[in-house]
């Protein structure tokens, strides 16, 4: 499988790079752009010998993360773009490779400050996942198969938002877009009708794009050390079509993730995420995870203490 072999080199390539240096912080005072680069990868394994009677599978995994920001800022005007990449996969012996965290997100956002905490603004972002999503039920013979849910842009979503931005320090920022719209891609939908009988994620079953031309978004965000070597960062995302605007129908999206830094090479992090869209399940959906791994990162400025 080409892309599971393409990831796994990838993130080793990243932990050895780890190894040379964890963290580096180089200040540069003579331009207007920050610059901010985090990577990580975590490893999990086990192996049991075939007498062991306690009892075990043999298994091997990873999770990885990529996360960059490159932002603007001179006197009143600003323009910020940050990439958010997540991604990782198990082994357990007899069932093959499996995910546990694949998560793309874009963002590119220019805003008008009116004074120190708000302005104007106005964003794009864009989110879907990197390889195919099963779900794992047992067949009549009591078999476990694999079904086809989801893949590279099966869904997506593209918004574009314009309103108003609330941002007290740099740990901080609302948005709040009275005018948003979102296309949600689902390529070949008519493969994904177990999701949903008549529309998987919204798109009717047969088309490619679902359009919501007016809607209200906010976005908020959160990115702060809380305790000495300890970071929380969440991010809150609340999505209302006006055309269908019910209590059922208005998305909700929180990704949170706290961090620790045990020393200047390792990382323990627990991660979640919680999901309401009315279009792919009536009810909330869960993913939790905890991992602890190597942690790279690199900026041109030094963080403002608050």
């Amino acid at each position: 499988m080409f892309s599971v072999k393409f990831f796994i080199t990838l993130f080793f390539f990243i932990a050895f790079s780890i190894v040379a240096s964890a963290q580096i912080v180089r200040i540069d005072t003579t331009t207007f752009w920050k610059k901010g680069f985090k990577a990580g990868l975590n490893l999990n394994q086990s192996t049991f010998s075939s007498n062991w009677k306690a009892g075990g599978v043999n298994s091997f995994g990873f999770n990885a993360f990529l996360n960059t920001k490159i932002n603007y800022k001179r006197e009143k005007r600003s323009w910020t773009n940050e990439m958010d990449l997540l991604f990782g996969m198990v082994n357990n012996d007899g069932q093959g490779f499996r995910k546990t965290l694949d998560r793309i997100y874009l963002d590119t956002k220019y805003g008008y400050g009116f004074n120190e905490k708000w302005g104007l603004f106005t964003a794009l972002n864009f989110s879907s996942q990197f390889t195919k999503g099963f779900k794992y039920e047992e067949d009549a013979n009591g078999v476990e198969k694999g079904r086809l849910i989801s893949n590279f842009l099966a869904p997506a979503f593209i918004t574009g938002s314009f309103g108003f931005e609330y941002s007290p320090d740099e740990s901080f920022k609302l948005r709040l877009a009275p005018i948003a719209s979102r296309l949600t891609i689902v390529q070949k939908s008519e493969q994904y009708l177990g999701v949903d009988s008549l529309a998987p994620y919204g798109v009717k079953a047969g088309e490619t794009i679902r359009i919501e031309a007016l809607a209200f978004q906010m976005l908020a965000e959160y990115n702060k050390d809380i305790a000495e070597n300890l970071n929380l960062k969440w991010r809150y995302l609340f999505f209302a079509n006006y055309q269908t605007l019910q209590a059922k129908t208005i998305d909700h999206r929180v990704d949170m993730n706290l961090t620790a830094k045990v020393n200047k090479f390792i990382n323990v992090s627990l991660g979640g995420i919680l999901l309401y869209d009315f279009d792919q399940d009536s009810g909330v959906q869960l993913s939790q995870a905890f991992s602890l791994g190597f942690a790279y990162s690199f900026q041109n400025y030094r963080d403002k203490k608050n």
